[in-house]
């Protein structure tokens, strides 16, 4: 073969299209199946809460969860012994208090005296035209001991100085009831509400008073009637030359 033959040979060979190459080439992509392709459609439902469904749903019967109540206090009358009145001068209780527990502990009665005390209470006093709570002795001339009463026990409290006794009919002292016991020191059967102090005026029916506020201050008058449930008292005031009655608060007047 002559070279020209075989130049054009080649030109051929070289010239020819691969058929299958240009189809591969021009060839659009085309996009991948739709099965691929993990999109969300907009309207799908949103997958569930898994907390939510373990959560038992709440329906009417269901029994609404109650805090435990807390324990009530112990009642005074519960504890070891039982509770005896004991006489004593008047204005001497703290100091028998005192004589008595320092006895006890010197005597070795401390496993049979356990406990003195002298019953308090709130009430309101006028003080330079102001209500003030304070807190005074609800049984004056009276202190009330926790024993076993023997015959130990009973020298012990019967030979403290500003003692005179035990309170009570005949020779043997007589312990206090429960509902005396929880009067004087609270306990279950008191009433719970918290009760509002009393209010003990340092005046009565018949004192001399100076009215301290209003038209009236600086007169002078007697106290004819006290109403201790509205807080107010008829003061007889010399007015004019005749006797006036004013009603006032328990604030407005002071004792001479």
């Amino acid at each position: 073969m002559s070279d020209i033959a075989q130049d054009d040979a080649v030109d051929e060979t070289v010239e020819a299209p691969a058929a299958d190459g240009l189809d591969a080439v021009d060839a659009p992509v085309e996009p991948a199946p739709a099965d691929d392709i993990t999109v969300a459609p907009e309207d799908a439902e949103e997958a569930p809460d898994t907390d939510a469904a373990a959560a038992p749903e709440a329906t009417d019967d269901a029994e609404p969860i109650v805090p435990p109540a807390p324990p009530k206090p112990v009642s005074p009358y519960d504890k070891q012994g039982d509770w005896y009145v004991i006489n004593s001068y008047s204005g001497y209780e703290n100091k028998v208090k005192m004589n008595l527990e320092t006895r006890a502990k010197s005597m070795h009665l401390e496993n049979r005296i356990f406990e003195v005390v002298i019953p308090m209470e709130d009430v309101i006093e006028i003080k330079n035209g102001k209500k003030e709570t304070v807190q005074r002795k609800s049984l004056p001339g009276y202190v009330l001991c926790r024993m076993y009463l023997d015959d130990d026990t009973w020298y012990a409290v019967r030979n403290t100085p500003a003692v005179t006794g035990f309170l009570g009919s005949g020779t043997k002292p007589v312990p206090l009831s429960r509902r005396e016991v929880e009067r004087f020191l609270g306990g279950a059967e008191v009433d719970e509400e918290v009760k509002a102090p009393q209010f003990k005026p340092e005046w009565e029916m018949g004192d001399s008073v100076r009215v301290v506020v209003g038209p009236f201050a600086d007169f002078n008058g007697i106290i004819e009637s006290i109403n201790l449930d509205q807080s107010k008292v008829t003061v007889l005031v010399d007015i004019f030359g005749r006797d006036t009655p004013l009603e006032l608060g328990f604030t407005d007047i002071q004792k001479n």
